[in-house]
């Protein structure tokens, strides 16, 4: 009983860290489209 706890919680660890990652993933690429658009934007106004 104690080893598979222990393999859950090692798995539920590194789900986390991998949902993590995901996260910081899609909020970068949301930072890079927005930074992306902005400079397409100025762009047009010249």
């Amino acid at each position: 009983m104690k080893k598979s706890n222990a393999k859950r919680e090692a798995w539920q660890k590194k789900q986390e860290e991998q949902g993590k990652k995901v996260v910081m993933w899609i909020f970068g690429a949301l930072i890079v489209l927005a930074i992306i658009y902005l400079v397409w934007t100025f762009s047009m106004m010249a």
